[in-house]
């Protein structure tokens, strides 16, 4: 009796996960449908929506963006390079082979 159980229950789980990913692609179809079938315009929705990015109104909002994005980009830079020169201007003990 004990492999029956099992059985059935593989059988319920496989029916669970089948559900859920026929659910899935459903929804993503409908999404993709709402939206004319542009993939970008969906992710960006997606993006909008959990607070990845948030939308620019204003010409001055994009550029006031990318400022603070180049200002990243400038702080990561200044602490990365001295220990990459550092790295690399180290001096390395000779070896002397032969006679």
């Amino acid at each position: 009796m004990r492999p029956n159980i099992l059985k059935i229950t593989a059988i319920g789980v496989f029916f669970i996960c089948c559900s859920c990913g026929v659910w899935a692609g459903i929804a993503i179809v409908a999404a993709l449908h709402h939206v004319n079938w542009q993939v970008t315009e969906l992710l960006r929705q997606y993006m909008i929506a959990t607070g990845m990015i948030r939308p620019t109104h204003t010409l001055v909002d994009f550029y006031t963006q990318i400022k603070g994005i180049e200002y990243l980009i400038c702080v990561g830079f200044f602490v990365v390079f001295p220990l990459f020169y550092r790295y690399v201007s180290k001096e390395r003990p000779r070896v002397r082979t032969g006679k």
